[in-house]
């Protein structure tokens, strides 16, 4: 028969067994859960740089695209230079081919230089046409419809003149439609008095509009 003795150091060994137990399963307990925070950040941290690697490789594939493109710009602006067709009809003859295209699209609203042209090249040079009146009104900046038009403001005017010979305000719409600058009329009306021919017409030129590069940060986050 067990002495009560006996008795107390079983139950103390059994005491002391559960709780180096328990402290050994709390210690692994804990180890695991620091591997699986860990294991997470890490997984995060792979994920995010990654990702990083990503757009730094896209950035790249632009830059390279812009490159490329920027180098056929130039010899596409070349090649314009040496056009005989563009050269045959330069304003001045020491002006470039190039200067040809930005005459006939200009790249900012220049109300006055249009004013200019149409008095001084287009109605100054017709013989026996007066101006009576030359109004430019304010010009749109919203961008034309139309696949041909797409991305232009335009500059509405509104003429009026006048001559004794109808021969040649015809003389003067054909100079305006072979303007090296494109001008739709929209409207145009003919009056006749006893001595003269009064043509008062509203038309529109374009100009190109700006644009705006913006360089936007990317923030990847972890």
């Amino acid at each position: 028969m067990a002495t009560p003795q006996v008795g107390m150091k079983k139950r103390q060994v059994i005491a002391n067994t559960n709780r180096t137990m328990f402290i050994w399963i709390a210690l692994a307990s804990a180890i695991v859960g620091v591997c699986l925070v860990v294991g997470y950040f890490m997984v995060q941290q792979i994920m995010f740089r990654g990702r990083v690697a990503a757009r730094a490789e896209e950035t790249v594939t632009i830059l390279r695209k812009n490159n490329a493109s920027a180098k056929s710009l130039i010899e596409n602006v070349r090649v314009l230079g040496t056009d005989s067709a563009l050269n045959s009809i330069k304003a001045r003859p020491d002006d470039r081919a190039l200067q040809v295209v930005l005459d006939a699209l200009p790249a900012d609203l220049n109300t006055l230089a249009l004013g200019s042209s149409v008095q001084q090249k287009i109605i100054g040079e017709t013989a026996g046409v007066k101006i009576e009146s030359l109004t430019l009104e304010g010009a749109s900046n919203e961008a034309t419809t139309g696949e041909a038009t797409e991305a232009l403001g335009t500059i509405p005017f509104m003429l009026t003149v006048s001559s004794a010979d109808a021969n040649a305000l015809k003389d003067m719409l054909l100079r305006l439609e072979r303007s090296i600058r494109t001008v739709d009329i929209d409207t145009m009306s003919l009056e006749k008095t006893d001595n003269k021919y009064t043509l008062t017409m509203t038309a529109h030129a374009y100009y190109q509009l700006g644009k705006t590069v913006q360089l936007k940060d990317k923030v990847e986050k972890p």
